[in-house]
């Protein structure tokens, strides 16, 4: 049943999170925080901005970000993705990110976002790659066709916590 009060819509989300954050803070949390300073600043933050998103939750290393549109959510993954690949190769920094993104119902609560779009696209992150992207089937069907990127079927997932399977 749902509950009339709540404000409910669709939104494309994003979950990216540093690969080995807390290893990295152990050896060097200066370097570690500088560089985590830099990746926002100059690499996520300008992607969010450009594809119309919005961060509106960071929790240490990781961001959660929401895009009106599933085009823009996977445009702005795949820029973030290619700008920090582009730094790591130079050496300059030694962050990849891992980042999850799924198209789904939330729920607006102030300035935060929560529900099961949210959860979804948060288990997904923890599917990628270090410097990958892992998107939902409905995402898929979306930047089918307008996002040049191939991405690969992995089939039906059951993903922690959630009792349906996804497919990723």
């Amino acid at each position: 049943m749902t509950d009339p009060s709540l404000q409910r819509r669709l939104a494309a989300i994003v979950v990216a999170d540093v690969v080995g954050y807390s290893r990295l803070m152990e050896a060097d949390e200066v370097a570690t925080l500088e560089n985590l300073r830099e990746l926002r600043s100059g690499t996520i933050e300008p992607a969010v901005m450009r594809h119309k998103g919005r961060i509106f939750k960071v929790m240490g290393d990781g961001f959660l970000i929401e895009f009106g549109s599933a085009v823009e959510a996977v445009a702005a993954a795949l820029e973030m993705q290619l700008a920090n690949a582009a730094v790591e190769a130079s050496g300059d920094r030694r962050l990849l990110l891992r980042i999850g993104v799924n198209l789904g119902d939330v729920i607006d609560e102030g300035s935060d976002v929560l529900g099961d779009g949210v959860n979804v696209a948060a288990r997904l992150e923890r599917l990628a790659a270090p410097g990958g992207i892992c998107i939902s089937s409905s995402v898929h069907g979306e930047i089918l066709g307008k996002i040049d990127d191939r991405f690969f079927d992995a089939g039906e997932r059951y993903l922690k916590n959630l009792t349906r399977p996804v497919h990723v």
